[in-house]
């Protein structure tokens, strides 16, 4: 029974659950990432420099020369170990310049940080609300069942 109430209890604050809640103020407390940023090199080649460069045949349609030439490319940047491919173009060139586009964007993304949420609190006119809110939800449930014997 309390492996329930203890599953529960993580479900509330879960994205899928089905009701507002809120949670409690220890867990709205988020800490500033303290991972150091990501250096990105400004050009192409110093940043293909720490990339490990994979190609491969990039199938699909587009017939003899999509299946027989490794026109795909596949970047590893090896301090961080991001992978992006580009496959979409004939050409390894075209498709290499893609993914060095790709991979700029996606170490840019990494060096985004969340701001700390700033924590405010719920009114005392809001809370009075949901008081009152509840106590006339329990009244009419309260209306629904049959009287009892000694009433």
């Amino acid at each position: 029974m309390e492996k329930r109430a203890s599953c529960r209890r993580l479900a509330r604050y879960s994205d899928t659950y089905h009701s507002l809640t809120r949670p409690p103020s220890r867990m709205l407390a988020t800490a500033v990432s303290d991972a150091p940023l990501i250096s990105i090199p400004a050009g192409d080649d110093a940043l293909l420099a720490e990339c490990r460069v994979e190609t491969f045949r990039a199938g699909g349609p587009g017939g003899q020369h999509q299946n027989r030439t490794e026109s795909a490319v596949r970047l590893v940047h090896i301090p961080t170990e991001v992978r992006v491919t580009a496959r979409e173009e004939r050409s390894q060139h075209r498709n290499r310049a893609l993914a060095l586009k790709r991979l700029r964007v996606r170490l840019e993304e990494l060096n985004e940080r969340d701001k700390p949420r700033i924590e405010t609190r719920v009114p005392r006119s809001q809370k009075k609300k949901r008081r009152d809110a509840k106590k006339r939800r329990s009244d009419t449930k309260r209306m629904r069942k049959p009287p009892g014997p000694d009433e």
